[in-house]
């Protein structure tokens, strides 16, 4: 996966949670059922960012970005902030 790939994959991810907003605001979607779908959007996109910034460290330190590996639900989900 590319870093170009990584990018798209963000803003699909993106739109998808815009979408998810839309449904429940005009009553399309329960809140419930909401809340658990951006949940496992937003697992998704903290993937996606950890790969990214894996990548682009790779890359500074002058090693290939393609052997970056997208780290765990459980992994990215720990991190503190």
């Amino acid at each position: 996966m590319t870093e170009q790939d990584i990018l798209t994959r963000i803003k699909d991810l993106v739109d998808r949670e815009h979408q998810l907003r839309s449904k429940t605001e005009s009553g399309a979607l329960d809140p419930e059922r909401e809340r658990a779908q951006l949940a496992d959007l937003e697992v998704m996109l903290d993937q996606c960012w950890d790969l990214l910034r894996q990548r682009r460290a790779s890359t500074d330190r002058g090693e290939n970005p393609d052997e970056a590996q997208a780290g765990s639900a459980k992994q990215v989900e720990g991190y503190l902030q």
